[in-house]
């Protein structure tokens, strides 16, 4: 059952929805809330990752960087407003909500500007992946419009991905496998065993934030009828599923320097261990509902911490 509490307030104007259902925040200060800026990791890290794994190789694109680096944000970005607005919109988000504000449901932000917000970011980014398809070709073309798509889709349209489990399962590979791949394609013009291998870490890092996410909303998700992978498996299940996701990357580094892709410097992210450790007892221990939402901040920062000390393995 969705809950009861959502309004629809499309018919109101930006001005009165925000005087009647929101504090008194910036529009700027809101549309920096709507972008989610914590989350921007799952968005960088995989195409650094992947652009080190191409210079690992002996090959490397500045403009290929950049613009990869600029349309993989935008999609994220575009993607965080799309789950503002749907979850919104589907009754999802209510004021039991437990997580960081969102924007829609605070009304801070009427849903036709977070729309349109959407659209722009995610225009911005296939306009710029305009020049990654001229350098890489049709896959390229493919790649991006899934990657939109899917982004809209993950709460949007009759069937929502992160409504019915699926949500592990799309950021795993949207965030992980094709972006760091996709990447790789882009510097080299080939896709190999060496960049799957290095796409499993930054998969597993963005979906655990993810999945603790899902932790902390099991009971607020599961009232409104939002079947997210973790209300399926329940809270244990979710928790050993995030202990997988932030361990399995620390074994990748060493299978990549035993296949001779990366240099002597393979244990670098292994200086991401202590904090790794740390968010692994604090999400089997006593942290519950709101307390989950400092181990998801965290968990970007180990995302990003790894990620960046990954990519220095292959540049030292």
């Amino acid at each position: 059952m969705r809950s009861s509490k959502s309004v629809n307030p499309t018919s109101r104007s930006s001005r009165a929805f925000r005087e009647a259902s929101g504090p008194a925040v910036s529009r700027p200060k809101a549309w920096l809330m709507a972008a989610r800026p914590q989350t921007l990791p799952a968005g960088s890290v995989p195409v650094i990752v992947g652009t080190a794994a191409a210079w690992g190789d002996g090959q490397f694109r500045p403009l290929v960087f950049l613009a990869a680096l600029a349309a993989s944000l935008l999609i994220q970005i575009g993607t965080n407003l799309a789950n503002d607005l749907f979850d919104f919109k589907k009754g999802a988000d209510t004021e039991e909500r437990l997580g960081p504000t969102r924007v829609t449901q605070a009304g801070l932000l009427t849903p036709e500007d977070v729309a349109k917000g959407m659209a722009v970011t995610f225009g911005l980014a296939f306009a710029i992946g305009l020049y990654l398809v001229y350098v890489g070709g049709w896959p390229i073309l493919l790649i991006g419009v899934a990657s939109i798509t899917a982004g809209i889709l993950y709460t949007g349209g009759p069937w929502p991905l992160g409504y019915h489990g699926l949500g592990d399962l799309f950021v795993f590979i949207f965030f992980g496998l094709v972006a760091v791949m996709g990447t790789y394609y882009l510097h080299t013009g080939q896709v190999t065993l060496h960049a799957l291998l290095a796409s499993l870490p930054v998969g597993c890092l963005a979906t655990a934030l993810l999945v603790v996410n899902n932790l902390r909303d099991i009971e607020t998700d599961r009232k409104a009828g939002k079947r997210t992978l973790a209300v399926r498996l329940g809270a244990p299940a979710t928790r050993v599923e995030y202990l997988l996701c932030v361990t399995i990357p620390f074994l990748v580094p060493f299978a990549l320097w035993r296949g001779g892709y990366v240099s002597s410097f393979f244990w670098l992210p292994w200086l991401s261990l202590p904090l790794a450790s740390m968010l692994i007892c604090a999400v089997f221990g006593a942290a519950r509902g709101r307390a989950l939402n400092p181990v998801l901040k965290r968990t970007g920062l180990l995302q990003l911490f790894y990620g960046l000390l990954f990519a220095g393995s292959y540049l030292l």
